[in-house]
């Protein structure tokens, strides 16, 4: 039996620079760790991570229904209990996780995962797929961490908690994510079914985060669409005093908000005649000047949380919440520049003084020369002192605010160095003292006393009482400007040029500018008074920075008071979650992208329609979340069951499926459009409905419909007005993107709406470029073309035939009946189209712009690559940007190396080494040389190609895999699928010696393939 001695203790963090923290704060007291792949041990602890979530849950096998199958047949999806799926590309880390959990001399676990719900679910995850069908069996502690200093880690381990007094966290962090998955995936699957009932697959994603936060985008969109733009005026004046002129604005100090129409504002004026009159009575008088001055500080905004992070960098450089997440996690894990970017943090551990000034430390030593002189002063007037606003253990989280590690970056992308400054900035700002300004609001009035009295400025030296308006003043016109002088720059001093523009920003007769001085008394002249006449805006419409703002703040919207306080430090989502929230929005096409703003597309609204519709809207509404949260934090502290809120969700899941399943009402309620485009048939009205655009004949009600309709969605890609518009105009549209296959594959196709003789009326039809006339031998005309450019094999003109860029010598024409080129590229390749511009500009310079729509036929995922004329090979291929990052050494690299050693050593030699090796376990760790994995990463591990097959994929040695992919790439580039069968490929000349026929089928190529590796 084994000593207790030799007994361990597993300690699972949730990442590991969190393992690393671990390991160095308990090496004083543990003793030495030896360092391993996937962990640490040392006498008495294993120490090792996951790296973030290893595992998803999932309906066991018996309940789990394949996308063809999406019906109301099979729903609702309410599993008695979830399965466990390793995600894949962490599978490496679980198993090395689980396989030290399972080692016999391991007798505890700790968790070590981050303090809050998330970090509870990551463990009991593992610890449950570690158990497999029983319990693991091992006690297990919690070590709650809310500073990462080695003393705090410490302390940490002599006060962890029992499993027991965790266990209402981990069923709130169980019950979320199971309720989040019943609701996500049964609310898909029914909207899905109920739009997909006339036939097609169309994919229609609803979640508790995703739906309400598209919700707020479609709200704004409806208020922007609905809103009525009103004229009104402002009166702009300029006065004369003796220092010189200063602008101002008329206002109405009378003005009280009004609470019905927030565009009544006091400086507004709401008809051009009486703004006029304004204008013309004080134009050229005297006026009166009253003002008052008062110091103003401005402190720092707090540090920076993944959320203000991301608003900042977009709101500064046009980054995508999802852009910034990835350039804050390399600063992170490649760079080790910046801490742990995925918090909702703004405050730091109370114990991180020392710290901060280490920081402050290494920034005034580093070479970044527009960072170190502030820290160089922050030093040197002591600055960085405790201050509940910047260390507040309350404010503190899994995780606190996003600052500057000890170590200066170097080697840092444009993009990495900008989000850098951005945070080091901030984190300096925040000891720095506060901005001091001084505030003048000078009030201008022109009396009607004064109008016929006073035209003239006083002479110079006059008494200061002269002049000065009496008791009819009050009945004047009275014009504001402020001015904002900074006097002590403070933290803004950090932000050089930028802050001093922030702060001189002139507007007239707004704040901003240093005012002219006027004298106590003194009386100034109207100079110019002009009205202005303005337009009432609609409100704007969200961008990354404002969404991601909603989505943070969206508890503040919600009625009820328990709920809003359950919501208070929450909103919809979390800060590593938001930025994917909305990628995912954009991929589904419920909104789009343009410039900056955010955009929901016509599938958006027609999801909001038919949710109002069904009565199942609180599926958009922010309210779900907040009563979820109210629920979790009661079971949390023991005032709820796991089993009864699990049975509300399933209830509500039921109620869901049951509103969708059973409306039997023809179309859904809603706010539909007419369109201004006539019907092709009879010229009639075209409406909208909920699933249809359909004729209503010329007298618009119906009673003389032709019949022709057409679906709002073919393929799943649902029709934007404008689109509708144009495709009845012309009778064609596209290519369009974002259509799917009944299987869920998405593609790209042209349509057209065709006279069918049968019906005698027009039908939709996809137009997927197949030239069925190509190969017909009538002689083809591009008199009427304007050339692309020049042909890159013969030189000829390149022109656009059927879906195809060809050489005008690849096709019968008047001066040649018999083709002698066989350039020709396609208009759209793997789901990407290649516009005109695009293809002038490979024919001229060899390659077109990186282009980002291209769809692997194999692995179905987007890649960007330029196309580019390959003169080996004779035609378009693809050629991929060069990879920001340097690649990194991999244990592959060195392994070759010592490979090539060790077959070179004698063969007795390596026998004698191999019989003195223990069976198990090698004692020097100097010794243990790696056996490299087979074919690991080396670019010449592979199969080498026939001369044959090189012809058409290159020689160098490839993965079977890849050989499919190539040549799945040259069949769709050169377009040799067959017109008819699209599962059947013809052979082109260099094909041919590959397949040794004209045309092989989809399924024989593995077979072929296999014959022309070695």
């Amino acid at each position: 039996m084994k000593s207790e001695a030799f007994n361990k203790t597993l300690v699972i963090a949730e990442k590991p620079s969190v393992a690393q923290d671990i390991v160095r704060a308990l090496t004083p007291t543990a003793g030495k760790f030896d360092k391993h792949d996937e962990y640490f041990e040392s006498d008495s602890y294993i120490v090792s991570s996951a790296v973030g979530h290893l595992l998803e849950i999932q309906a066991p096998e018996e309940f789990d229904v394949k996308r063809g199958k999406w019906s109301f047949a099979h729903l609702p999806v309410i599993p008695p209990h979830f399965d466990l799926k390793p995600v894949e590309k962490t599978k490496t880390r679980l198993n090395a996780v689980v396989r030290l959990a399972k080692r016999k001399d391991v007798t505890e676990l700790i968790n070590a995962c981050d303090a809050g719900r998330e970090g509870e679910l990551i463990f009991r995850l593992i610890e449950q797929y570690a158990g497999g069908a029983k319990p693991l069996g091992k006690p297990v502690r919690r070590l709650w961490l809310q500073s990462m200093t080695p003393q705090a880690i410490r302390d940490g381990f002599a006060q962890l908690r029992s499993e027991k007094q965790m266990q209402g966290l981990a069923d709130a962090a169980r019950s979320r994510s199971e309720a989040d998955w019943l609701v996500g995936i049964n609310g898909t699957r029914a909207m899905t079914a109920f739009n997909s009932r006339d036939g097609g697959f169309f994919l229609t994603t609803v979640g508790r985060v995703q739906t309400p936060t598209l919700s707020v985008v479609v709200e704004r969109e409806e208020q922007i669409r609905k809103f009525i733009s009103r004229d009104y005026w402002e009166v702009h004046a300029s006065f004369l005093a003796e220092a010189g002129e200063y602008p101002a604005k008329w206002f109405n100090p009378a003005h009280k908000r009004d609470a019905i129409d927030a565009e009544k504002k006091a400086d507004r004026v709401w008809s051009q005649r009486e703004a006029q009159a304004i204008a013309d009575a004080v134009r050229g008088k005297a006026a009166s000047v009253t003002e008052e001055s008062k110091p103003t500080t401005q402190a720092s905004p707090p540090l920076f949380d993944l959320t203000s992070l991301q608003r900042e960098a977009n709101g500064k450089f046009g980054f995508s919440a999802k852009t910034t997440l990835s350039i804050a996690q390399s600063l992170y894990e490649r760079h080790k520049a910046l801490t742990y970017p995925r918090t909702d943090s703004r405050a730091l551990p109370e114990d991180y003084v020392p710290v901060v000034k280490q920081t402050f430390e290494m920034l005034a030593d580093s070479g970044m020369k527009h960072l170190a002189p502030h820290a160089a002063t922050a030093l040197k007037g002591n600055y960085v002192k405790p201050s509940k606003r910047i260390f507040d253990n309350t404010k503190v989280s899994d995780h606190f605010a996003i600052i500057p590690t000890l170590l200066a970056p170097h080697g840092l992308s444009e993009a990495e160095q900008k989000l850098y400054d951005l945070v080091v900035r901030r984190f300096m700002a925040v000891f720095f003292p506060s901005a001091e300004y001084l505030v003048t609001t000078r009030v201008t009035t022109v009396a009607p006393t004064l109008v016929a009295t006073r035209t003239a400025l006083p002479p110079e030296g006059a008494a200061p009482g002269l002049g000065r308006p009496g008791v009819a003043a009050a009945a004047g016109h009275n014009f504001k400007t402020e001015g904002k002088v900074l006097v002590k720059p403070g933290w803004l001093a950090i932000y050089g040029k930028e802050a001093a523009e922030e702060v001189a920003d002139a507007k007239d007769g707004d704040k901003g500018q240093s005012l002219v001085p006027v004298k106590p008394g003194e009386m100034v002249r109207a100079e110019t008074v002009e009205p202005k006449g303005l337009k009432t805006r609609p409100p704007a419409r969200y961008s990354e920075a404002t969404l991601l703002g909603a989505m943070e703040g969206a508890g503040k919207l919600v009625d009820d008071d328990e709920l809003r306080e359950a919501m208070q430090e929450k909103g919809l989502g979390t800060p590593a979650t938001r930025a994917a929230i909305i990628e995912g929005l954009i991929n589904e096409k419920y909104m789009l992208r343009e410039g900056r703003e955010m955009i929901p597309t016509a599938k958006a609204f027609q999801l909001m329609t038919l949710l109002r519709g069904l009565g199942v809207e609180e599926l958009s509404k922010a309210e779900l979340t907040g009563e979820w949260e109210y629920k979790l934090a009661q079971m949390e502290h023991g005032k709820l069951s796991r089993e009864s809120f699990m049975a509300e969700i399933a209830a509500m899941t039921e109620r869901m499926v049951k509103k969708a399943k059973e409306y039997d009402r023809d179309t859904i309620p809603g706010d539909y459009a007419t369109l201004q485009a006539p019907c092709p048939n009879c010229g009639g009205v075209v409406k909208e409905n909920y699933r249809r655009y359909t004729c209503t004949g010329k007298s618009g009600t119906g009673t003389d419909a032709c019949g022709f309709s057409f679906g709002k969605t073919p393929a799943g890609r649902t029709f934007e007005v404008a689109e509708v518009e144009q495709f009845l105009r012309d009778k064609k549209i596209g290519p369009l993107e974002g259509f799917r296959s009944k299987a869920g594959w998405p593609f790209t196709a042209e349509m057209v709406l065709k006279f069918d003789e049968e019906t005698k009326n027009f039908k939709l039809e996809f137009d997927f470029g197949d030239d069925k006339n190509a190969e017909t031998g009538e002689l083809v005309d591009f008199s009427g073309q304007t050339s692309l450019g020049p042909c890159p094999k013969c030189g000829s003109a390149v022109f656009e035939h059927g879906k195809s860029y060809v050489c005008e010598k690849s096709v019968p024409t008047a001066a040649q009946a018999t083709p002698t080129c066989d350039f020709k590229s396609g208009q759209i390749i793997l789901q990407q189209p290649v516009v005109r511009e695009q293809m002038s500009k490979l024919l001229e310079s060899g390659k077109t712009d990186l282009l980002d729509k291209f769809v692997s036929m194999r692995t179905r995922r987007a890649f960007k690559a330029y196309l580019a004329w390959d003169k080996e090979a004779g035609k378009v291929n693809f050629e991929f940007a060069p990879s920001k990052f340097p690649p990194r050494k991999t244990a592959a690299k060195t392994a070759a190396p010592e490979a090539a050693a060790a077959k070179a050593a004698p063969a007795k030699t390596a026998r004698k080494v191999a019989a003195k090796a223990p069976a198990k376990k090698v004692a020097s760790k100097t010794a243990a040389v790696k056996t490299p994995r087979k074919s690991a990463g080396k670019p010449g591990a592979g199969l080498t190609p026939s001369a044959a097959l090189a012809a058409v994929i290159g020689a160098e040695p490839v993965a079977r895999t890849q050989v499919i992919k190539k040549l799945w790439d040259y069949i769709k580039a050169n377009g040799l699928q067959d017109a008819q069968n699209k599962r059947a490929i013809n052979a082109d000349a260099r094909l041919q010696p590959v397949f040794g026929k004209d045309q092989v089928t989809m399924f024989e190529l593995a077979g072929i393939v296999g014959k022309h590796l070695s």
